[in-house]
Order: C-alpha cells, then sequence, then structure tokens
C-alpha cells in the first residue's frame, strides 16, 4: 500500500465532537448561499465562506482543547445529500444539471427547479433536522466521488488539526433511503448494499491515502429496532470494511439511543473502535457493553456530554461513567452524544439572560469547553478540574433551588387534570354536523397552513420595533396593513377558509414562548432545520402558565374584515416542546401537561371571541416519536392526552384543525386519530400522497387535507400538476372528508410564487371539485 504519512495518531484521553454548527455566529453561510441562489454572490465566494467556516470552526474546537477535528460533517444543505453524491446516487432526472454544473446540480437536488422536483425531505430520526431522503433503485449504478471528504480533510491537517473524516454510514444510508418514483412496490434499498460496499471501501482508501488514520462511519438507523436480516447485513458490512487491506481505522459511530441488538455485532466486528451514547434512554449502553464483555484492545468514543440539549453537563456524574468505562475498553476517549449541529454555537452572547441562568446553559463551545474538561479529569485525575468541579457543583445546585424552575400554582393546576378535561363533549360525527351548517363550506374546501411570506419588510420592522427605531402604534398599523393585505389576496383567489397570515410572528414557536411564563428566549441561538432555514428554538426553563391572552386580538381584527371563517392559529403542546430545548429536571409529559393547560386557555379565549375554526398545529408529533418501539406507547398516550387537554374545551361547532409535515406518518396512525381533531393537513406533495393511502388503509374517518403544492421548494406547481395530486388523494379519501392546501405553512416563500401557486390550487379544487359533482350527479 502507498499512502502519505498518516496524521498525527490520537492519544488515549482524547477530546472530540462528532460534528459542529455549520452556519458561523451570524448565519454566514445560510447569507452566502441564498446570495448564490439569487445571483448576488459568485461560486468562488461562496466556496471562500464556506472555507473561512471551516477554519473558523477548527480553530474554536482546537482552541477549546478538542484535540481530534471532525472534517466532511460541513455541508452546503444536508450530510445525507452530500453521501448521496460521494455514492454517485443522483436521480436520474437531476443527472444533466449535475453534469452541467455540479453545485447548481446540488442545490436542484434539494430545491428543485420549475421543470424538476427535488428529493424528499423528511425528519433526521426524532430531531427537527430535515435530510435529503436518497432515491434508490435496483437499476442505480453506485459510483465514488471522494473529492469533498478528502480536500476538506487535507484543508484541517494543512492548518495543523488531528483531524477525523466523517461520514455516513452504508447501512444507515441505505435504510434511510426510499425506492425512487417509478420503482416496483417490494424494493429494499438494503438489497444494494453490496454494490455499494466497494464504493465505501474505495472513499476509505482515498481517504488513508491523503493520510487520515481514523475515519468515523456514523450509522444511527441501529438505535432503532431492526429485524436479524437487517443486523446480518451490519456484520457483512464491516466484515468486508474491516477486512479491506488499504483502510484506515474505522470509528463506527451511533447515537440518539442505546444499540440494543446492534452493539454486540459491531463490538464482535472488526473496526477498531466505537462511538457510543452515554446520555438519557443511551446511557443504558453502559450496561449493554459490559454484557458483550466490552471492547478489549479497542478504542471507545464516550458520548457523555448531551450534544441535542443545552443544559450544563453533570462533571460528576459524567466522570461516574467514564470511570466505569475505563474498564471496559482498550482506550476511552471523550465527545458530545451526537454531532453539535443540533445545539446554538455561543451561550456567552446571549446578554439579555440573566447571568445566573446563563451559567446553566453550554451551546456548542461550552460543550467543548466541557467535553475538554472531563477529557482533562479523565486522564490527570479530578485534582486537575477541581476548580471546574466545584463550579460546576454550585451552577447545577442554583438551577435546582431557582424560583425559575418552580411555580406551585401551576403544579396545583396540573395535579387536579381529570380524564374528562381531555374529551370532547360529542364525538366526531355529531361534530362534523354542526360544523358543517355553521360554516357552510363547498365540497373540497381550500384553505392554506397559516403563515403567509414573512417579507423583508416586516423583519425589517420587527427590528425596528425592538431597537426602538419604531413606536408600537406604527408596527401595529403595519400588522394590520400586512393581514388586509393577505385576506384581500385569499378572498380573491378563493380560498374558503382564511387566515391571517401571522405576520406578527417571527417563529411559530418563539412567539408563544415569549408570551408564556417559564420560558427564556435567546437571541442568538440558531439552530439548522434544514438548508438555509434556521430556527431560534426557546429555553424551556421553569414552570409553564399563560398570564394573558397571545393571539386573539390579531385573530378577531382579521375576523373583522371578512364575512369567511378565519382560523385561530396556536401550536401544540408537544411542537412547543420538541422545538425548544426542553428542561431535563422532570418528565416530558409533565412539562407537556403544562403547556396543554396554558394553550387551553388560548383556545377557549379564541372561540369566546367568535373564532369558529382553530388550528392547533403538531407537526412534531411524529418527530418526538421514540425510536424504539417498546417506548412507543407510553410517549404517545401523553402526546395525544396533551394535545386533547389543548383543545377538547370547545363546542361541538367549533372546528378543531392540526397539521403535521415532513415525517413517516405511517407510524402513528393511530395516534393522529387519538389527537379527535376535526381536520388534519399534512406533508403529501415530495411524498406523492403516501400519507393518503396510510389514513385510508388504516380507516381514519375523519376529515384530511394532504398537500398538493411543496412549499419547501421554489417550484410553482401548475393547475395540472395540483390536480393530479388531489385526484390521488380522493382516490384514497372520500371527497365529501377531503381538504385542499399546501404542504406546510408560506413563510419562507415569496410573494410571486405564492400568489401564482395558491392561485393554481384552488383552480385545481374547482375543477376536480366540478368532476366529482359531474360524477355524482351521472353527468359522466
Amino acid at each position: 500500500m502507498t499512502s502519505k504519512t498518516p496524521a498525527t495518531a490520537v492519544r488515549a484521553g482524547a477530546a472530540t465532537v462528532y460534528g459542529y454548527p455549520r452556519q458561523g455566529q451570524n448565519r454566514e453561510l445560510k447569507k452566502a448561499v441564498e446570495g448564490y441562489w439569487k445571483g448576488r454572490v459568485g461560486a468562488d465566494a461562496l466556496r471562500e465562506t464556506a472555507r473561512d467556516l471551516r477554519r473558523a470552526n477548527w480553530g474554536q474546537l482546537a482552541d477549546a482543547g478538542i484535540t481530534e477535528v471532525p472534517t466532511g460533517d460541513f455541508s452546503y444543505y444536508d450530510h445525507v445529500l452530500d453521501t448521496s453524491v460521494m455514492v454517485g446516487a443522483v436521480p436520474a432526472r437531476h443527472r444533466a444539471a449535475v453534469e452541467a454544473d455540479a453545485l447548481d446540480g446540488y442545490f436542484a437536488m434539494a430545491r428543485g427547479t420549475q421543470e424538476v422536483a427535488p428529493l424528499e425531505m423528511t425528519k433526521w430520526f426524532d430531531t427537527n433536522y430535515h435530510y435529503l431522503v436518497p432515491e434508490l433503485g435496483p437499476d442505480t449504478v453506485f459510483t465514488a466521488d471522494s473529492s469533498r471528504q478528502v480536500a476538506q480533510f487535507e484543508e484541517a491537517r494543512a492548518l495543523g488539526h488531528t483531524a477525523r473524516p466523517v461520514l455516513v454510514g452504508p447501512v444507515t444510508y441505505l435504510l434511510l433511503a426510499k425506492p425512487a418514483p417509478g420503482v416496483a412496490a417490494g424494493f429494499d434499498p438494503l438489497a444494494l448494499l453490496d454494490r455499494l460496499l466497494p464504493v465505501y471501501a474505495r472513499v476509505l482508501a482515498d481517504l488513508r491515502a491523503a493520510g487520515a488514520e481514523w475515519v468515523q462511519l456514523d450509522e444511527p438507523a441501529l438505535v432503532q429496532d431492526r429485524t436479524p436480516a437487517e443486523l446480518n447485513a451490519v456484520a457483512r458490512a464491516y466484515r468486508e470494511l474491516g477486512a479491506a487491506a488499504d483502510r484506515p481505522k474505522l470509528l463506527v459511530a451511533s447515537y440518539f439511543d442505546r444499540l440494543g441488538e446492534a452493539l454486540a455485532v459491531l463490538a464482535k466486528a472488526p473496526v477498531d473502535g466505537l462511538a457510543l451514547d452515554f446520555t438519557g434512554a443511551a446511557a443504558a449502553n453502559l450496561d449493554d457493553l459490559a454484557a458483550v464483555g466490552g471492547l478489549p484492545g479497542k478504542r471507545l468514543v464516550a458520548g457523555v456530554v448531551n450534544g441535542r440539549n443545552i443544559w450544563i453537563n453533570d462533571f460528576e456524574k459524567s466522570l461516574a461513567t467514564l470511570g466505569t468505562l475505563l474498564g471496559l475498553a482498550g482506550s476511552v476517549d471523550v465527545a458530545a452524544s451526537c454531532s453539535l449541529l443540533h445545539v446554538p454555537l455561543d451561550a456567552s452572547v446571549e446578554r439579555d439572560i440573566d447571568p445566573q441562568v446563563r451559567r446553566w446553559l453550554a451551546f456548542a463551545r461550552q460543550k467543548t469547553a466541557e467535553i475538554a474538561t472531563l477529557a482533562r479529569g479523565l486522564a490527570r485525575g479530578t485534582d486537575a478540574i477541581a476548580a471546574e468541579l466545584a463550579a460546576n457543583r454550585a451552577d447545577l445546585a442554583s438551577r435546582a433551588t431557582s424560583s425559575v424552575t418552580r411555580d406551585p400554582a401551576v403544579r396545583a393546576r396540573t395535579a387536579a387534570v381529570t380524564d374528562a378535561d381531555g374529551r370532547r363533549s360529542q364525538p366526531y360525527g355529531e361534530r362534523a354536523t354542526a360544523q358543517r351548517t355553521r360554516l357552510g363550506l363547498p365540497l373540497l374546501p381550500t384553505t392554506t397552513i397559516g403563515s403567509f411570506p414573512q417579507t423583508a419588510e416586516l423583519r425589517t420592522a420587527r427590528a425596528d420595533l425592538r431597537a426602538g427605531r419604531t413606536d408600537t402604534a406604527g408596527y401595529e398599523d403595519r400588522i394590520r396593513a400586512e393581514i388586509r393585505e393577505v385576506l384581500a389576496f385569499q378572498e380573491k383567489a378563493g380560498v374558503d377558509v382564511l387566515v391571517h397570515g401571522e405576520p406578527e410572528r417571527g417563529d411559530m414557536v418563539q412567539y408563544f414562548a415569549e408570551q408564556l411564563t417559564g420560558y427564556l428566549a435567546t437571541q442568538h441561538g440558531w439552530v439548522q432545520s434544514y438548508g438555509t432555514r434556521y430556527v431560534r428554538p426557546p429555553v424551556l426553563a421553569g414552570d409553564i402558565s399563560r398570564p394573558d391572552p397571545m393571539t386573539v386580538r390579531w385573530t378577531t381584527y382579521a375576523q373583522a374584515q371578512t364575512t369567511k371563517p378565519v382560523k385561530g392559529m396556536l401550536t401544540g403542546p408537544v411542537t412547543m416542546l420538541a422545538w425548544s430545548f426542553v428542561r431535563d429536571d422532570q418528565p416530558l409529559a409533565d412539562t407537556a401537561r403544562q403547556v396543554a393547560l396554558a394553550l387551553r386557555d388560548e383556545v377557549n379565549d379564541l372561540e369566546a371571541a367568535g373564532t369558529s375554526v382553530i388550528q392547533v398545529d403538531e407537526p412534531a408529533l411524529r418527530e418526538t416519536l421514540p425510536l424504539r418501539g417498546a417506548d412507543h406507547a407510553a410517549y404517545l398516550a401523553w402526546a395525544t392526552e396533551s394535545f386533547r387537554l389543548t383543545t377538547a374545551g370547545v363546542r361541538p361547532d367549533t372546528q378543531i384543525h392540526t397539521h403535521m409535515c415532513y415525517a413517516e406518518f405511517g407510524d402513528i396512525v393511530e395516534a393522529i386519530g387519538d389527537l379527535d381533531a376535526d381536520v388534519i393537513s399534512l406533508e403529501a406533495a415530495r411524498s406523492h400522497m403516501q400519507v393518503a393511502d396510510e389514513l385510508s388503509g388504516a380507516g381514519y374517518p375523519r376529515d384530511v387535507g394532504p398537500g398538493v403544492w411543496d412549499i419547501h421548494s421554489p417550484r410553482i406547481p401548475s393547475v395540472d400538476e395540483a390536480s393530479a395530486l388531489l385526484r390521488k388523494g380522493l382516490g384514497a379519501i372520500p371527497a365529501e372528508r377531503l381538504w385542499v392546501n399546501p404542504d406546510c405553512g408560506l413563510k419562507t416563500r415569496a410573494w410571486p410564487e405564492t400568489r401564482a401557486s395558491l392561485e393554481n390550487l384552488v383552480e385545481a379544487a374547482r375543477l376536480v371539485r366540478a368532476e366529482v359533482g359531474a360524477e355524482e350527479s351521472g353527468a359522466v
């Protein structure tokens, strides 16, 4: 074998991470990528911004004491899409674009074009990160392209860093994939494993030739329930990759939960180390590792710092875990439990948070410092970190005893909840009749999900209000004008159930969090959701209550402008938790009940103000589903109860909607029924109406609005395209229970495409409505 000299060897007690936030302190990557899309930033300037961000990230990690930095985790859009490029799995419809210009073709796969649809997008396990789903079929031909991975590794090495390339593992990649459109039913992408492994072997060999000593292969799909056949595929994959003569050392990583049966398979595999999560439910990996005899002679990277939440680590607890692990592996290194992609960059810049409370928080930079401290304590003993241990104990005690975290009145109200509080007064059939009488809607009623474009003018108006450049009266005049414009457009387009467009809301969770006690809002806590879409999850620090109405004023103002029904719009309790950083000092079910009661007050006030349709969005219901089947029932019980507790206090003729998007809904069909919502709208355009068939197959009896417009792409769906999807939906859902709507809110879209797309959607509904009427009358 010929290769460059390997990079510096990893010492025992190393500190490392699996990935780091990509966006930069001021979301420089978002601005550069979106500037490239708009033609304001050239390709070379975009690449230069990316290089600067990578260099800054590695420098920050090294300065914090991280002794081995990851490479290959940086992405312009999504690391799973990057893997598809690495293995040559480019859909046929995108090949010409990729061949003409690799960067433009890459973004076309992510976002689509007016002519070509993008890849499907869905949630990355139980996080709020979205990945681009690989499309594979029996004819897929894989080819290795390691250029990106090698270039980033060499870039880090040239700067003097000890680096470890990180790749999505081959088994997880195939388990995340779906059959390409047109592929016969029953095709399993995992059947392509033997075809894929030589490509991975080639990439690994290229990285070794570039000087990589270690390469990390991420296999988070193995923490889910896996069949014997899938576990056999894992064994076969790593037997083959481990047998290659020209490979680097292999570190197989898994996270988000315990490995279970897969741990024994990986422990026996001819790989050189495992990286395991030891936080939360994954703490069971400790006992499981002992049960399989540990990893004698192998490297163990121990994820003892929670990479998904923002609370400070308990150093003494982590050191106890690390001490136990020392006897179970050849060497033990310290890491976060998963990539730090899922947390904001730096808590120290949050100047609006009380300094004492800020000491409870650890964002990515603080977590890297924690990892380095724990690694030093593991290698040198606790005396070497005595000051850090004392400060950590004081901060943990401060949080545990603070009045911020506990409200006796909230706890008393929560304890008094009964089963009856979570049940509507009449069954769905009787409610549906009352609602149809009250609302008088046509067949196939049209609506949107809630938000309308958040224009630069709106963002500027909110910024001016915060900065004191405009007063409250001037800002509210601007909001009223926007509401009137949104309503006028919907009425002109012919939409049946209107929304006020949410111009006053910057984010569907933070808007409510800022008005509820117990939440903390950040100013710079951005986290990537997908592509260039970043969110600022609020911090759920204490007991939750609603001091005053939050949405009633703007909803009633909108309703006064029109005779058509205007939906009241709320974010549901599970999504309020899932898209926040939740407290870790009490069960999630308890927190969900507190949020539900606060939202129940809002729902009841909306109804009292005359709102006839109220939507409580729960897009995160599937996202938060535990990764292990044994944990599903308990979660779904409290998750659906919290939704019913929010909505069950209204009259029978008040119509309750909910909304979900970008998830595998087939896993929670029964739970969707248990919500007892009157109407549910769901993402369906990218998944080709799959959810309609799933609901039909489960006998779902309520109204459904499967989306016919993929709003996460700039494409404008034609009338024919929307009509075709609508007809497909009618094959599964009866016309009297089918609604017509986009996949999701329109916040990220521009007004020109919103107008054209929504007009096409309404026209498609009219056409299909006429077809259904003609069929029922016997005219066709």
